[in-house]
């Protein structure tokens, strides 16, 4: 294979983009271990009373990745987050406003593999609070990650907070108004589909995050992200092959999916887990109207679902040659 290296001038800013990146790939596939190896270290270790003075904190504060976490406006502001925007670049696009006197659900597509957009648009800057003034984002991740020793902290302190059921309904049980849950509706089954070109959308089957809206009155928001599987190669995983269906058992063993994907890296651009210089459009659409009702029948939960559907297709239609997508090429719901 013939290495594509890197030119020598590069700007130093593109160098600091790179960096930032690679910093979040770190955070993303190694940080949790390594805190979680620190831990150990700390209990085998001469600082053991460290580890158990964290034991407490950790008994005494489990609950509040499902009370709205802990958010610091100073995390989410590093520098660092800027030039990893600018590194794509990210941008969040929108298209009608959201009133802060409601609460919202955000439904975000696609998974991707690492969901670039979400975490960089909703967890990062403020160019969400500039777009949706008086909106409080929350991105709800897998419950997995809020066992992790120290790594909690860190991703609380950026805004994520659990997917579980209590952690969606306390979000969205604000009488005054002005949240926004943003849940990845396809899930970690999602990013096995992440190719790029792929219009694959896990969603027929996912209906709870449409009973949680009705049973809290949050309005519905699709929101389309497009570049989001432009970012990397996937080795070649089609359904029924030996890889896809040993992928599908360890995501049903271990709740998260483990797709085998690669792009560039930091001094050459033919191999690394780098991801590409793809521009990423995050569209918000607008929202869908949804009244409380406690009790919803399952008519009501497939009709709204339908509903739903039929405003995300018409979304992604609306934007789709914005962005370079053929005039052919449509969603693929399964």
């Amino acid at each position: 294979m013939k290495v594509e290296f890197a030119p020598i001038n590069v700007p130093l800013k593109r160098r600091f983009q790179t960096v930032a990146v690679l910093q979040w790939i770190f955070s993303f596939l190694l940080l949790a271990e390594v805190c979680c190896g620190f831990f150990l270290i700390l209990i085998l270790g001469n600082f053991w009373f460290l580890a158990v003075l964290y034991l407490l904190w950790l008994y005494l504060d489990w609950d509040t990745p499902c009370t709205g976490g802990r958010r610091y406006q100073w995390v989410r502001s590093w520098t660092v987050w800027k030039y990893f925007r600018e590194y794509f670049p990210i941008h969040l696009i929108k298209t009608s406003d959201l009133s802060p006197k409601h609460n919202y659900l955000l439904g975000f597509h696609p998974h991707g593999v690492l969901v670039a957009g979400a975490f960089g648009n909703f967890c990062t800057g403020s160019g969400f609070k500039n777009l949706f003034p008086g909106l409080t984002p929350y991105l709800h991740i897998m419950p997995i990650w809020f066992g992790c020793p120290f790594f909690r902290e860190y991703i609380m302190s950026a805004g994520m907070v659990s997917a579980s059921k209590e952690s969606v309904s306390y979000v969205l049980n604000n009488k005054g108004g002005g949240h926004a849950s943003i849940i990845v509706i396809g899930g970690a089954e999602e990013s096995l589909n992440a190719h790029p070109g792929s219009l694959t959308l896990n969603i027929l089957k996912r209906k709870g995050f449409i009973k949680m809206a009705l049973k809290h009155g949050a309005h519905l928001v699709p929101v389309f992200s497009f570049g989001e599987n432009e970012l990397f190669k996937q080795v070649a995983n089609p359904k029924g092959s030996r890889l896809r269906n040993i992928q599908e058992k360890l995501q049903k063993i271990m709740g998260f999916a483990l797709p085998l994907f690669h792009a560039r890296g930091v001094f050459q651009y033919s191999f690394g887990l780098i991801p590409y210089r793809q521009p990423i459009h995050t569209v918000v659409g607008s929202p869908i109207p949804v009244k409380q009702n406690l009790n919803p029948t399952t008519e009501e939960i497939e009709q709204l679902h339908a509903l739903y559907l039929q405003k995300l297709r018409k979304l992604f239609e609306d934007h789709k040659r914005n962005y370079g997508i053929p005039e052919h090429k449509s969603l693929i719901f399964e």
